[in-house]
């Protein structure tokens, strides 16, 4: 079974109540991984990614990684022009994963 088909089976078993701490969980997790953050450093999901140090090329890593864990394709107008992770959840919860989100 596909990494892809792992992240979406996981979040349709969860109760709808957990399903948006395992997407921000998910989603947090590749930004501190591609910022090779420690386990202890703090995310703040509502800073700009350009203020956290990210550069376009590292934008549109986390994008492809994103993509390939959720099986979509994401917007790149989305991740450029509302750039914090809290945008990018709301944009997957309404857009992307609507049908298995609360």
């Amino acid at each position: 079974m596909s990494e892809q088909a792992l992240v979406v089976e996981k979040l349709s078993e969860l109760p709808r109540s957990e399903r948006s701490e395992y997407l921000e969980d998910l989603v947090v997790a590749e930004f501190r991984d591609v910022l090779l953050m420690g386990g202890d450093e703090e995310f703040p999901i509502d800073q700009s990614y350009f203020s956290l140090g990210f550069t376009s090329l590292r934008i549109m890593e986390v994008k492809t990684r994103l993509e390939a864990l959720l099986g979509c394709t994401l917007s790149t107008n989305v991740l450029f022009n509302k750039p914090t992770v809290e945008n990018l959840l709301e944009y997957l919860a309404d857009e992307v994963l609507g049908d298995l989100m609360p």
